[in-house]
């Protein structure tokens, strides 16, 4: 169930970037039974990682800070609609409801120079299978990485 305080806190976080060198300011939380188990703030330039926005970073905080991967139910808030990468993280890790506060349009009018359209060809792109795509790709040496995933499913996959 929403909470303001939470949301209230993830702008704060996103806030921290107009005085923190190599933050962008979209910052977020991961919810627990009412208790906040992760933060994050966009630290991209800081941290020379395009995959550390905010989301991400609260993610990651909340798995190391519970110890696990399994993020199933809890609430994420976020100060801004988040990115295709952030959603897929999202999902990744179960997160059960997104509350976020402004949207992708109004933060490209700002930082993104108005590139919605670039968020609208990540969003299309990554739905298609690998040789349907921009990127160019190319399978190597499958049967090989097949068999590694094979041997670990045999050792560590219940029975």
């Amino acid at each position: 169930m929403y909470d303001e305080k939470f949301m209230r806190r993830a702008i704060e976080l996103s806030a921290q970037a107009l005085d923190i060198p190599g933050t962008r300011p979209y910052g977020a939380v991961v919810v627990k039974d009412g208790t906040i188990v992760g933060e994050g703030l966009n630290q991209s330039e800081k941290n020379f990682d395009p995959t550390s926005h905010g989301e991400v970073e609260a993610i990651r905080d909340a798995c190391r800070r519970l110890c696990t991967t399994d993020l199933v139910g809890l609430d994420l808030y976020t100060s801004c609609e988040p990115c295709p990468l952030c959603v897929s993280a999202m999902m990744i890790a179960g997160i059960g409801q997104l509350y976020y506060a402004a949207s992708l349009v109004q933060s490209a009018r700002v930082i993104g120079r108005g590139r919605v359209p670039a968020i609208d060809v990540l969003r299309r792109e990554s739905a298609l299978p690998a040789d349907g795509r921009r990127m160019p790709s190319e399978q190597k040496l499958d049967g090989e990485a097949a068999a590694v995933l094979e041997a670990w499913g045999k050792k560590y996959q219940p029975k």
